[in-house]
């Protein structure tokens, strides 16, 4: 089954973005010298998922964000796509790994929005959660996840803090038929 891995950074009370969907407060995080694992992580994916906000609000970058990869935009609504290699699917998470499974695609990274992180969480198909804290309390805005979900058990896999105060969790999704919980 291809790995789903929820690649995303948090403030430190759990929003990804600000009420109106910005991500300007990540900004003085960002430097020449360091960039959290992020080409290392890019080059290891097949194939990128984003919400319809996420896409609209990546279109605002001036430069998309994700060349040379397979993009699916999920959304309920006919929306203009005008990226190479980017779909739009109405599919369920369920759907979506039916796809990726039948085109060979074996990692994607869940991009956001929480909206469909929870959907693909409610089904279990998130199989790694790479977060990263930034030391921000944002008071409010998009949640991590949109809704409550079942439980879930995870392991800790790997954890790095940086100078800045950002710290990066690594987690994996621990299965009933894993004996280590």
């Amino acid at each position: 089954m291809p790995k789903v891995i929820y690649y995303v950074a948090t403030s430190l009370d759990s929003y990804i973005a600000t009420p109106d969907g910005g991500v300007e407060w990540l900004s003085a995080f960002e430097s020449a010298g360091e960039d959290y694992g992020y080409a290392a992580f890019y080059a290891s994916v097949d194939a990128v998922l984003l919400g319809s906000r996420t896409y609209r609000q990546c279109l605002t970058f001036g430069e998309w964000p994700y060349p040379g990869k397979a993009c699916w935009v999920f959304s309920r609504q006919q929306i203009e796509i005008d990226q190479p290699k980017v779909t739009l699917t109405a599919q369920s998470p369920l759907e979506m790994i039916a796809e990726l499974r039948a085109r060979g695609l074996r990692r994607a990274w869940l991009v956001g929005g929480g909206e469909l992180a929870a959907s693909f969480r409610a089904h279990g198909l998130i199989t790694e959660y790479i977060v990263s804290i930034i030391p921000v309390i944002l008071g409010a805005g998009v949640p991590l996840f949109a809704s409550p979900g079942p439980k879930e058990n995870l392991k800790l896999a790997d954890s790095k803090s940086y100078p800045n105060g950002v710290t990066q969790l690594r987690y994996v999704r621990i299965t009933d038929a894993d004996t280590n919980v």
